[in-house]
């Protein structure tokens, strides 16, 4: 029986991406995980290391079943079928299609395997997420949408990676390292943000955000992706450390590399690498770090993806830091990683790619300065407890919060902790001989944002002699990576403390007072400044307060069934004492709804109730999430979300 492929290739699009685990990206085209063969509907000899293929005839047509190695090269394949004569001449051959290889953490030959189907069900298949925000000891949560099998993202993925510096200058030289995800996740790390190439994000922190998008009105990757492929790569203004955060997890997940989200809470930002965070103060307690000066954010986020280094030495396979916020610059460009998180916590610094940096987001000391007239620096203060704390991330077992603090640092304090820091080059701070005797400690009660609320701040005197100070306190709306956007209050005290007693001073914050200023992150620091009269030794706490936001309420109206209407009801109140105007709502979810607006018209007047409506017909079965957002003149950041579980067409 003469074979004759002239009807062209069957790729068996739904049964193949079905098995490789990317039915939800596409059925009508063939998306495939390297190291695991595929059929389509001639004989080759088997090599592990090669492409290779075998078949079977049935029925006047031929099963192909094309093998790829666990190291291909991941990207968009060209596949043709030639039929060849017994001399070797060319009888027939089908016109070229084309279909994408993955990475694949099921194949346990893949670089990237993963053993573990829960984990795989959370850290590749997953849509959904959570990004924690707030402050370490007010922690609040951001839901995100990911949505990496979306239409169209696996494509946009790989636009971006053709779209690196790397790929335009030396395409044979990128294409050759595709198989790598050392290479390829680095790659994802430099291009998430817009600083140095083509990149997709423009980072922005200074309130300024009229010519884009503000950071805090994003749900998910998705609309951001689309925007930067439809506009021919420029960049979408404008993101900050969740918002890169969140596109990069979406990116490395749609290319096969298991990826979680992380939140750094007291995150430094060390500019000079020295592996402490200096504030300095003048003789009046008012900050004059000047210029590039160190910081702590209240929270940095960063994603950690899972994979082999073969180009370490053995012990650092598994969870890699990859930072695409653009922070310092790594080999001349804005990345960060990937970084082994079992060489921060050893204290590896020289282990590539930008093990310092990292180590000293999670480690570095606070030390306190007093700049006298004549530019004499005194050294008041040292804490090495205040920075890298409650390191967290979205369990695998549902929608709350993995600490994983212990995976980057041993237990503060422990020896062996002390070892790690000596290994790193930081020399730990001396213990003062004489334990001070003032303590200083802030309390608040909950703040709700548009309430007015107080914060204590007490001294207390563990001395047996009444002892003089002086106590400044001020209040700062800031941005939540430490950015002062103005000075609410200050106040300061010339106080005695008895003897094992304490003093308590009440400072009332009005929204009269802070309304006017607060940042879009809706967050107060107060800094408590408190020098006993006799010793040149000054006490500095801070505490970041996150003000309490409305929660959106949805309502879903009908069955939620593949391709048939549903209705949302969403509703808030305004919670401030002032109008709100140019509201708009912000709706999307995978497998629900691409990203549409809702305007609201005039004014929303303090306490009014609002509710929108919105119709929209979801695209896939299974458990999806909507998630809206509310962005105003005087209120931002207003988010809330809807679990509904999709069945398929009756």
């Amino acid at each position: 029986m003469q074979h004759t492929i002239s009807d062209g290739i069957d790729l068996q699009c739904y049964e193949n991406n079905h098995a490789h685990r990317t039915e939800e990206m596409d059925v009508e085209r063939l998306v495939v995980r390297r190291g695991q063969p595929f059929s389509v509907v001639s004989d080759s000899e088997q090599d592990h290391g090669k492409w290779w293929f075998s078949q079977r005839n049935a029925q006047g047509e031929v099963m192909l079943t094309l093998h790829s190695p666990a190291d291909a090269l991941v990207g968009l394949y060209s596949m043709t079928v030639v039929l060849l004569s017994a001399d070797g001449q060319i009888l027939e051959q089908t016109k070229p299609q084309t279909f994408y290889l993955l990475f694949n953490p099921w194949c346990k030959d893949d670089s990237v395997y993963l053993p573990s189907e829960e984990l795989l069900q959370e850290y590749i298949l997953n849509e959904n997420g959570i990004l924690y925000q707030g402050s370490w000891d007010d922690i609040t949560t951001v839901p995100w949408n990911f949505g990496q099998f979306e239409k169209d993202v696996v494509d946009i993925c790989f636009e971006v990676l053709d779209n690196s510096p790397t790929a335009l200058k030396n395409s044979e030289m990128d294409i050759a390292n595709r198989g790598s995800p050392v290479y390829v996740s680095r790659t994802i790390t430099a291009m998430v943000n817009a600083n140095d190439d083509r990149g997709v994000v423009s980072g922005r922190w200074d309130g300024e955000y009229s010519d884009g998008v503000a950071p805090t009105r994003w749900t998910g990757s998705v609309p951001i992706l689309r925007r930067w492929s439809e506009d021919g790569g420029q960049k979408v203004r404008y993101g900050q450390c969740w918002v890169f955060t969140g596109v990069a997890c979406t990116v490395l997940r749609c290319l096969g590399i298991p990826t979680r989200c992380i939140t750094n809470y007291s995150s430094a930002h060390d500019t000079d690498a020295n592996i402490s965070v200096d504030y300095l103060f003048n003789d009046q307690l008012e900050s004059v770090s000047e210029g590039r000066k160190d910081s702590i954010w209240n929270y940095h986020c960063w994603v950690e993806s899972w994979m082999k280094r073969d180009d370490l030495p053995e012990g650092y396979n598994g969870w890699q830091v990859l930072d695409p916020t653009p922070q310092e610059r790594s080999d001349g460009v804005f990345c960060c990683g990937p970084c082994p998180v079992r060489a921060v916590k050893e204290g590896e610094v020289g282990l590539k790619y930008d093990t310092p940096f990292v180590f000293s987001e999670v480690n570095a000391d606070l030390i306190v300065w007093i700049v006298h007239p004549d530019g004499e620096r005194i050294q008041v203060s040292q804490n090495s407890k205040v920075i890298g704390r409650n390191i967290s991330t979205k369990s695998v077992s549902g929608d709350f919060r993995e600490d994983i603090t212990a995976n980057y640092k041993y237990p503060e304090g422990s020896m062996k902790e002390r070892e790690v820091y000596k290994k790193a080059g930081r020399q730990v701070g001396q213990k003062n001989k004489v334990p001070g005797q003032l303590e200083l400690f802030i309390k608040h009660a909950p703040a709700v944002h548009g309430t007015d609320f107080d914060v204590i701040i007490e001294v207390y005197n563990a001395g047996r002699e009444d002892t003089d100070a002086q106590l400044t306190v001020t209040s700062n709306a800031i941005t939540y990576n430490s950015i002062h956007r103005a000075e609410c209050q200050r106040k300061t005290t010339s106080l005695t403390v008895p003897a094992h007693k304490a003093h308590k001073e009440v400072l009332r914050l009005q929204y009269d007072h802070y309304g006017a200023c607060v940042s879009e992150h809706h967050m107060i620091r107060v800094t408590a400044l408190l020098q006993p009269t006799d010793q040149d030794n000054i006490i500095l706490q801070e505490t970041n307060i996150p003000l309490k936001m409305p929660v959106l309420h949805i309502k879903i109206i009908g069955k939620a069934i593949v391709s048939r209407k549903l209705t949302a009801h969403i509703s808030f109140n305004n919670p401030l004492p002032a109008s709100l105007q140019g509201g708009v709502f912000t709706v999307e979810g995978a497998g629900l709804t691409e990203a549409k607006e809702i305007k609201t018209h005039g004014k929303i007047e303090p306490g009014q109730a609002v509710t929108v409506k919105f119709s929209f017909k979801p695209t896939r079965a299974g458990l999806r999430k909507l998630l809206v957002d509310f962005d105003s003149d005087r209120l931002r950041d207003v988010k809330g979300e809807a679990t509904i579980i999709v069945r398929t067409k009756m």
